[in-house]
């Protein structure tokens, strides 16, 4: 057998989780660190980071390969393409009970999870922009993430 280099296991991960979503009628969402190749609206990334609905009524012609998402989805309104290089991909979870996989970013072959602790995301499922910027009824749980392993 030949010693060569395997291909990351991150966009089959992404890939299988997306259609766990869509299987179980959940709300696929990916985490994404926008870097200097990641095309997303720029009035909707906090702190370097913006979180996109992967869901079918979200998204136009979604397609997700080995290197890159790309996809159309409307901000405001206004259709817009976005592109998204894998190796920006932190994670992808469900909106509505928090299950997903998250990646480390600094190797794009690493499929070495992160905590949620780790990417500054609290038992409410909520990093800290999250809490200034979301209005949560007092007496409603919200989901917390959990990582699939």
């Amino acid at each position: 057998m030949m010693n060569r280099e395997l291909s990351s296991t991150k966009p089959y991960m992404v890939r299988a989780i997306h259609e766990w979503c869509v299987d179980n009628e959940l709300t696929p969402h990916l985490l994404v660190v926008v870097n200097a190749q990641t095309k997303v609206p720029k009035a909707f990334v906090k702190n370097g980071e913006i979180v996109l609905n992967l869901s079918d009524s979200a998204t136009k012609d979604l397609h997700i390969d080995n290197d890159v998402i790309v996809f159309s989805a409307r901000f405001g309104g206004v259709s817009q393409s976005l592109y998204i290089p894998m190796d920006a991909v932190q994670g992808i979870f469900a909106r509505e009970n928090g299950q997903g996989m998250f990646f480390e970013l600094h190797d794009i072959h690493s499929t070495k999870l992160l905590s949620a602790e780790q990417i500054g995301i609290d038992e409410n499922g909520l990093n800290e922009d999250t809490k200034r910027d979301s209005k949560v009824e007092s007496g409603k749980k919200r989901p917390s993430l959990t990582i699939v392993k």
